[in-house]
């Protein structure tokens, strides 16, 4: 039996920015793979650079260093027109669905943009069609179909950032915050729909968050980032019931619990300093705000080891702790 391929792949991906004070680690040296089907979820707290991830994957923003491999496909040296055909496959769901959409066209029009763009129906009573059809397949009234962003909430417009994204019938979607600014109950919708459409389209998700109660109900595997680098990543369910890493443990005890028999259960409270990504040191750069390091996480730069199975983590005490 042929072995499965992953669909995306990343090895020693780093994008770092020149500012005034030196060079800003954004994204250094990650490695990752995402299996067709299923969902990495990415999660970290702000700045940590999960969204720098997202983008430089998709070539959004150009990498300093490393290869990207769609479906086996090397895409960083990639022509402007080869990449234009990549992102057919390779789309984005943005985090703000107002800034995200043109506020001057109305929902027909900005779910049709896409397809106008590149050409892929030959009239455009075929684009309305087809535009018609994922407004019922993401939820949205045919009313609507006239109405401009202003006019619609959160939850809407995020449905037609999601329509927007399918038009082109991708195969890859990184999903940046797509929840993050909607109420509660909008967010379950989205999420619900999210996973109705991977599961009818076949799609394969990186699924970038801050919030560790969302990232469990969707994805697959889960990466944790701090300041630009991985520092535990496994099995949804592994990395919930056995967290590894001392940042890990400390966000993953700070989800809400709703159920009054958890209001004794221990916070973990993370002191000290961020250290800086602005030409950062060698080390763990989590050393200085945890309470197990020693002299070994300050020396040299800590990788990440198989410490169970599919489960790595960045950390000299991960067995020990």
């Amino acid at each position: 039996m042929e072995k499965l391929q992953p669909i995306l792949e990343t090895k020693n991906l780093k994008k770092y920015f020149n500012v005034n004070a030196g060079i800003l680690h954004a994204v250094d040296d990650i490695s990752v793979s995402i299996m067709p089907r299923k969902t990495l979820g990415v999660v970290g707290e702000s700045g940590c650079g999960k969204s720098t991830l997202g983008r430089t994957i998709l070539r959004l923003i150009e990498p300093t260093s490393g290869e990207i491999f769609f479906k086996g496909e090397k895409i960083v040296q990639s022509k402007s027109a080869r990449m234009r055909e990549m992102r057919m496959k390779m789309q984005i769901i943005f985090q703000d669905p107002y800034s995200s959409i043109n506020p001057r066209m109305t929902v027909s029009e900005i779910i049709a943009e896409y397809m106008l763009f590149h050409k892929l129906y030959r009239s455009k009573a075929e684009v309305w069609n087809r535009t018609a059809q994922l407004m019922n397949t993401v939820g949205l009234a045919r009313r609507l179909a006239n109405a401009y962003p202003h006019e619609l909430d959160g939850g809407r417009r995020q449905r037609i950032g999601i329509a927007r994204a399918l038009s082109v019938n991708p195969e890859f979607i990184v999903c940046d915050e797509p929840v993050s600014a909607l109420d509660v109950s909008i967010q379950a919708q989205i999420l619900n729909l999210l996973l109705e459409l991977q599961k009818e389209f076949g799609l394969t998700y990186m699924f970038i968050t801050h919030d560790l109660s969302v990232v469990k109900h969707i994805s697959d595997e889960i990466m944790v980032m701090y300041l630009g680098q991985c520092v535990e990543k496994a099995p949804a369910d592994d990395l919930f019931r056995n967290p590894r890493h001392p940042y890990t443990k400390a966000l993953l005890s700070a989800i809400p619990v709703p159920d009054i028999r958890t209001r004794d259960k221990e916070i973990i409270t993370i002191k000290g300093e961020v250290k800086s990504p602005i030409n950062p040191t060698a080390g763990c750069r989590f050393a200085g705000r945890c309470e197990f390091a020693d002299n070994r996480c300050t020396q040299t730069d800590v990788p990440l080891t198989i410490i169970g199975q599919n489960h790595l983590c960045a950390c000299v005490r991960a067995k020990e702790i």
